[in-house]
């Protein structure tokens, strides 16, 4: 009973501090990385290993029922909203002030309000292990480019 009012008051502290709220519903992969731990709202949702959060990130409910499940090594620029119950996939990116409404799939780049996928992961990339290796991968481009 101690050891719960003790990690309450901390968990209250901190978010005094930081100005942040992390729910103690959330489920946090490892290396959750927040850079700048200013005004981020993280709610019950899921968040996968690895991922990187920049400062004023909102993560809670919205239009679609349910909370946000957000796979691993996922960005997410300053300032942006992922609400509801969407999934972001592996890999994604969220731009800064983006507002995520829909699901983002793996590999996938959300920008604007609300969010559109304005880059999304090839065949060619999937095959690489999702590395994108730019034009000068391909013989045809760098033909076309030389030319």
């Amino acid at each position: 009973m101690f050891v719960r009012r003790l990690s309450i008051w901390d968990y209250r502290f901190w978010g005094i501090i930081c100005g942040s709220s992390l729910s103690l519903e959330a489920s946090l992969g490892g290396g959750l990385f927040l850079p700048h731990a200013h005004a981020i709202v993280i709610g019950p949702a899921t968040l996968g290993p690895n991922c990187l959060v920049f400062q004023q990130v909102t993560i809670g409910t919205g239009p679609i029922p349910g909370w946000p499940r957000i796979g691993g090594h996922v960005d997410i620029g300053a300032g942006a909203k992922v609400l509801g119950g969407v999934v972001v996939g592996d890999h994604a990116k969220i731009g800064a002030n983006a507002v995520v409404v829909q699901d983002v799939p793996p590999g996938a780049t959300a920008v604007g309000v609300p969010a559109r996928i304005v880059l999304a992961p090839t065949n060619e990339a999937a095959s690489n292990n999702g590395q994108c290796l730019g034009p000068s991968s391909t013989p045809t481009a760098s033909r076309s480019l030389r030319e």
